[in-house]
């Protein structure tokens, strides 16, 4: 009997250790997904504290424009036009400059604006993927090369960043008192939401870029406020850097941003 006893202890002691090591490593596995988007929030946060409009508006005008000459002027029937028209709303964009860029894809200017790529190695080794849309690729290919350059970094071959980037579909809705967040995972997981968390006054709900248009979809029948929806790189293997060399980088950083032509600007920075 007492050798019964040891048996179903050391059977229990097993199981029990299998089901720690499980939750231990999602866990990890989870840290490491969530490090690469500290640097990503707080550059989020500082552009919310500088307010500038002056440099947001013609980039989201410019991202309805593409988004209308792509997909037809209806947000009802193009899921990309909807998202840039919800970016902007959430940007205090005014409704005339909203019309005006809608309007502006039916224009034979709008034929010569462009969606491209860039990538490139930045000061301290950074990995930086940037996104345009221009009607001059000659001037944006002057420019971000560059920015690169100025930094002490290069650009590379186009495609040698691809793998080390996954594009996530990201969306940010207003966190009221009221919302229930494992109810609302429960809601969105069958429009693909791979994950759901809340950070300060928003909560941050990410898919697969491939159920972009579902789960952005879902989340308009849950009847969210959203205040964002992209579509982001996130860095499979986030790197680290000191705050000198984070203060290099976002030199670099803040002369792409400020360019009209970027639209977005993805690094590996934990």
């Amino acid at each position: 009997m007492c050798d019964e006893n040891i048996k179903d202890f050391l059977v229990n002691l097993y199981f029990w250790s299998q089901y720690s090591n499980f939750w231990g490593n999602f866990n990890l596995n989870k840290s490491i997904y969530n490090m690469g988007r500290a640097f990503e929030y707080r550059r989020a946060a500082k552009e919310k504290r500088w307010g500038q409009m002056s440099r947001i508006f013609p980039k989201l005008a410019k991202a309805i424009t593409v988004a209308a000459k792509d997909g037809g002027y209806d947000p009802e029937l193009n899921a990309k036009l909807r998202t840039a028209i919800q970016n902007a709303k959430a940007a205090n964009m005014p409704k005339d400059n909203i019309a005006a860029a809608i309007k502006r894809a039916e224009g034979k200017d709008a034929d010569q604006l462009v969606e491209t790529i860039f990538e490139g190695k930045g000061p301290h080794g950074v990995l930086v993927v940037v996104e345009c849309a221009t009607d001059n690729n000659n001037r944006t290919v002057a420019n971000v090369k560059s920015y690169f350059n100025k930094a002490g970094g290069s650009l590379v071959p186009k495609g040698s960043l691809e793998f080390l980037f996954t594009r996530k579909a990201v969306f940010e809705i207003e966190k009221t008192e009221e919302m229930d967040i494992d109810e609302l995972e429960l809601e969105l997981i069958d429009a693909g939401l791979e994950e759901i968390e809340a950070v300060d006054d928003r909560i941050i709900i990410y898919g697969s870029f491939s159920d972009f248009g579902t789960l952005s979809t879902a989340i308009d029948k849950q009847g969210l406020k959203v205040e964002s929806a992209t579509l982001k790189r996130i860095a499979n293997a986030p790197t680290s850097f000191t705050e000198e060399q984070i203060t290099d980088i976002e030199k670099m950083l803040d002369k792409m941003e400020d360019d009209e032509d970027v639209q977005m600007v993805f690094t590996n920075i934990e």
